[in-house]
């Protein structure tokens, strides 16, 4: 927690509140299109359902020795980055259902963890033997 290893930031961490808390209203509107979509779209697929609460965790506020403000800010952290989590495993699954070509390269893009089933860049072959 470097925000408690720099009081002399206060009023900067202050100033910063309105802009943290304003990302809320997208990713909640996000939250509520992603779940439709989910809900909607992978029984269609027949993919498993993404389990949402191995995702979001908002837990920490019942820690006792957090202040009022501080279990605030960590639902809202527990919220937000669980949902960013919970999104991207459910982008996943879809491009595994839908796509599954690896990328050109991965030298400066995170590769992940669903790709490493995917076919290689450019193997037409492979491709093509998919759908026999």
């Amino acid at each position: 927690m470097d925000v408690k290893k720099h009081p002399e930031r206060r009023v900067l961490h202050i100033i910063s509140i309105p802009f943290i808390y304003a990302a809320a209203i997208p990713v909640v509107i996000l939250d509520i299109f992603t779940e439709i979509y989910h809900r909607v779209c992978f029984p269609l697929y027949n993919i498993s359902y993404i389990k949402r609460s191995k995702y979001i965790k908002i837990d920490r506020p019942k820690l006792s020795y957090l202040n009022p403000f501080d279990k605030v800010n960590c639902m809202y952290c527990g919220y937000v980055n669980g949902f960013a989590a919970y999104f991207v495993a459910i982008c996943g699954a879809t491009e595994k259902y839908w796509c599954g070509i690896k990328h050109e390269g991965y030298k400066d893009l995170h590769m992940p963890e669903h790709h490493k089933e995917f076919l290689e860049y450019g193997d037409k072959k492979e491709y093509k033997n998919m759908s026999k």
